[in-house]
């Protein structure tokens, strides 16, 4: 019986950022897309509001893999962590 509650606390507690499960996924609308990055330029970085849970009405950038536009509904696993935002690139020598 002293397992079970151990096993239960282990899986209930999180170290950070507060983890949510497949189920507790939350949706947030794409407002505004801010640009490319990756070494390929594969990611988009996107500025999304969160619609539900415990961080509603929350603007943050996220980085998102694949085809995305503006109004766009994103499935978030996690709403603690933000995006760093996209460096902008210096050309030394190059004429501008």
């Amino acid at each position: 019986m002293k397992q079970r509650d151990k096993e239960t606390n282990k899986a209930s507690s999180s170290k950070g950022s507060e983890k949510l499960s497949d189920d507790e996924a939350v949706p947030a609308v794409v407002e505004g897309v801010l640009g490319r990055t990756g070494t390929k330029g594969e990611i988009t970085q996107v500025s999304c509001r969160i619609l539900q849970g415990r961080n509603r009405g929350k603007q943050m950038r996220r980085n998102v893999r694949g085809p995305v536009a503006r109004r766009d509904i994103l499935i978030l696993r996690e709403t603690e962590i933000e995006s760093r935002r996209i460096q902008k690139r210096i050309n030394k020598g190059g004429s501008s």
